[in-house]
């Protein structure tokens, strides 16, 4: 793990977009840390705020407002020299600290003590960059599986939703739309599955369900009829996480094997704005043989577009936290204490 420092003091620009404290004291994900290479600059927008992204030589992570204290312009425009980025105006060098070491305009001179960049706390985990833009108030949730060797791990995505972060994560904690938006993979349409009571608790990793029983004719990359036993948890308002106990079954959904496995997912939504998402996900398996990552990715790609399809649909884009304005059946249990939970937190942005 890398981290870079936060800059004490804030940009003008700081004055743009989200201004919820909630929301900017949260660690975001931005991207895979393969995403990020030396030697280039990557421009990333998080809460309406344009930021740049780049790796130092040592393989260090920085994010950075897309922004030249000088006369403003966008250092996403620029590049990299020294282990440098430069500012495409007029050349101001800015060292992995932030700090200006160089104005070509005045090469002799020892740059103003105000002439740093504007640098935000920058972390990778789980393969994930994280970035928070404030001061954190808690460090990133656990990944129970991710230090695990018997566990194979996948990363998916990214997956570009034209919808609302907090709609995408409750659409990722339900059960109830998988025989119609994910018919013939995780449910039957002709016979969906009746579900029954469950219970929600907060406990300290965040919310978290008691299991969710459901038939899933083609339940994982394998391809065979899974019983699934779905336990779902939001770890953070924008990250959330299921465990999914599998057991054989046959084409009409009775268990034929008494040997369980268990398939996890750590699901991350980007804002970029209050209606724009970018989900990022690692998914987890311990079944033997692990199957074929590609397949594993394959079949994420399609159960997310679907996913997709669907979150874009939702009206009003903006979620409602006040549970008043939309209509909820004990099945949505999960959703209901989400709603209530974002709403517990104090949260203004992307709500409504």
């Amino acid at each position: 793990m890398s981290v870079t420092t936060l800059s004490a003091h804030q940009p003008i620009t700081a004055q743009d977009g989200c201004r919820d404290p909630v929301m900017l004291n949260s660690w975001h994900v931005v991207g895979f840390a393969t995403d990020f290479v030396p030697d280039t600059i990557y421009p990333v927008r998080l809460l309406e705020r344009d930021l740049i992204a780049w790796r130092s030589a040592e393989g260090t992570i920085h994010v950075w407002e897309d922004l030249c204290i000088h006369r403003g312009a966008r250092l996403s425009k620029g590049w990299i020299k020294n282990d440098r980025v430069v500012c495409p105006y007029h050349g101001w060098q800015y060292d992995g600290t932030g700090r200006c070491t160089l104005m070509p305009a005045a090469p002799d001179e020892t740059p103003m003590k105000k002439a740093v960049a504007f640098p935000y706390r920058a972390v990778e985990r789980y393969g994930f960059v994280w970035v928070c833009l404030g001061e954190p108030f808690e460090d990133i949730p656990v990944f129970p599986e991710w230090d695990d060797e018997h566990f194979l791990k996948v990363h998916n995505g990214p997956y570009n939703y034209a919808a609302n972060g907090f709609r995408a994560i409750e659409n990722f904690i339900d059960a109830s739309h998988f025989p119609f938006v994910h018919a013939g993979l995780n449910g039957v349409m002709e016979n969906p599955d009746r579900l029954e009571p469950y219970e929600v608790h907060e406990v300290e990793t965040g919310l978290r369900s008691s299991e969710v029983q459901v038939f899933q004719p083609w339940g994982d990359a394998r391809g065979i009829p899974l019983m699934a036993f779905y336990t779902y948890y939001a770890f953070r308002p924008l990250v959330a996480y299921f465990s999914k106990r599998t057991q054989q079954a046959d084409a009409k959904g009775d268990i034929v094997s008494e040997e369980s496995d268990l398939f996890t997912t750590f699901f991350t939504a980007q804002p970029v704005d209050e209606k724009t998402t970018i989900v990022r996900v690692c998914a987890a398996m311990n079944m033997q043989p692990h199957p074929d990552p590609k397949v594993v990715r394959d079949r994420a790609d399609v159960v997310y577009s679907q996913d997709r399809e669907i979150v874009e649909t939702q009206r009003p884009e903006r979620i409602p936290t006040e549970l008043r304005y939309e209509l909820h059946h004990r099945t949505d249990l999960m959703g209901q204490r989400y709603r209530t939970w974002l709403r517990a937190k104090g949260i203004s942005y992307g709500v409504i």
